[in-house]
């Protein structure tokens, strides 16, 4: 068996520990095995930018499909391709956003605009990659989101929590990427179940299941003892950790029927509105990072009807508006960085199917919260929203603003399995209008 294992190459021998631990070590529901942080060079950043560590957390709301900016947040009432969206004033002279938007203009003095982002992939799953990571997807390499990079400078803040979720994300999610299988945001399916399966039935009474967990870990020590890698340990830490978090109090904080009935209302009885909730009850509860996903943005056909764009924006109206106010109303506005995201725009004309396609010239996004300058809008398109025009904004520079509110050193470099380096940002560049 040793001599098979031994002439694995590296790649195989991940997967065969990968399934290894999964079988023997009881762990079938956990994330596939990532890569291995090697460490990191602490270089001094080549340019210091003004306001970086004031997000203690973040709320990561992303808008998987592509969310049309020419419907949201860069209204082009006179363009050919305009089609039946409205703009609307805001409370900040002089920038408007889609009429679909009702509690929202009234916050803008919170909200910074970012109506400049490009990027150079039209296509989802590679789009997604590149918003979450600064990097393009390859085969080689499977790089890290936001959550763990932070984890990785950091370390985990809560000793039962995880330091980072995902809800709502879906298979194709980066996670942790290469990095060790302690560092992947907890995943979850719906915020309105939370944790399922997190009680022990009602016939397993503790003894048994301490007695149970006994006896896997005394299968597993020949197996752990003969195989004593990186990967089969952090297979094993990741368990206990699970343990520990299922018998913990902490367990409650994934619970939003523990919420005023009032409170989950203003959020939105809507899958995504509950995930913000639960969002804010985590960060609350010192978990750093936590993504949301909003799905249903790829609006190709019929957007106008009311249950597809209209519906969808009304949607994020209320949620985004209800976050605010309520970060606010807990004393976490200015410790949390809200992120609104999309992978791309869509397209400055409307198709003979009324929708629009995939568009990666021009998009926009948000931020909010942890002393980013709101009332403002950064970048300009043209007069039909198809190019951008002024101070473009990819990715990667998105990104490097997020990870510098948060404290991370841009020019610090962690190494992959493979020895090469990466950084949280790859090489973008911090937007100082922002800071």
């Amino acid at each position: 068996m040793k001599q098979l294992f031994d002439q694995f190459d590296d790649p195989t021998r991940r997967s065969f520990m990968s399934y290894a631990a999964k079988s023997l070590l009881g762990v079938s529901i956990m994330p596939a095995l990532g890569g291995i942080a090697l460490g990191a060079d602490e270089k001094k950043p080549a340019k210091k930018y003004p306001g970086g560590g004031t997000a203690k957390n973040v709320i990561y709301l992303y808008m998987e499909g592509a969310m049309s900016h020419l419907d949201t947040f860069d209204i082009k009432p006179k363009s050919q391709g305009s089609g039946t969206t409205q703009a609307v004033s805001t409370a900040v002279p002089g920038i408007q956003i889609g009429e679909h938007f009702k509690s929202l203009p009234a916050l803008m003095k919170d909200v910074a605009l970012i109506r400049s982002m490009y990027t150079a992939t039209g296509a989802h799953r590679p789009g997604r990659y590149l918003m979450r990571t600064s990097y393009e997807e390859i085969a080689s390499t499977r790089h890290p989101s936001l959550g763990p990079w932070a984890q990785s400078f950091f370390g985990k803040r809560n000793k039962t929590l995880p330091d980072s979720v995902v809800i709502s994300g879906g298979s194709q999610h980066p996670s942790a990427g290469f990095m060790e299988t302690r560092f992947s945001p907890l995943p979850i399916a719906n915020a309105a179940e939370g944790l399922q399966n997190a009680t022990s039935p009602k016939y397993l009474q503790d003894r048994d299941f301490n007695t149970r967990m006994n006896l896997i870990d005394s299968f597993d020590a020949k197996f752990r003892k003969k195989y004593d890698h990186k990967e089969v340990r952090a297979y094993t830490d990741f368990y206990k950790e699970t343990v520990a978090l299922l018998k913990s109090s902490d367990l409650e904080t994934f619970d939003i029927t523990k919420e005023p009935e009032d409170v989950r209302k203003a959020y939105g009885d809507h899958k995504f509105g509950q995930g913000a909730l639960l969002a804010r009850r985590l960060i609350q509860n010192n978990v750093r990072f936590v993504e949301v996903v909003s799905g249903g943005w790829d609006d190709h056909n019929n957007i106008y009807d009311d249950d597809k764009l209209p519906q969808r924006v009304n949607q994020l109206d209320q949620t985004l508006s209800a976050l605010i106010k309520d970060l606010k109303s807990n004393g976490l506005f200015d410790e949390t960085l809200i992120v609104l995201a999309t992978e791309f725009g869509r397209t400055p004309r409307i198709s003979d199917r009324a929708g629009r396609d995939h568009h990666p010239a021009s998009f926009s996004c948000a931020l909010a919260g942890a002393g980013i300058k709101g009332g403002q809008v950064i970048g300009k398109t043209d007069d039909q929203g198809g190019t951008v025009d002024e101070d473009g904004v990819m990715p990667a520079d998105f990104n490097a603003t997020i990870a510098h509110k948060m404290g991370i050193n841009l020019a610090a470099e962690i190494y992959s399995p493979s020895g090469r380096p990466f950084k949280v940002a790859h090489d973008g560049e911090v937007i100082e209008k922002l800071v």
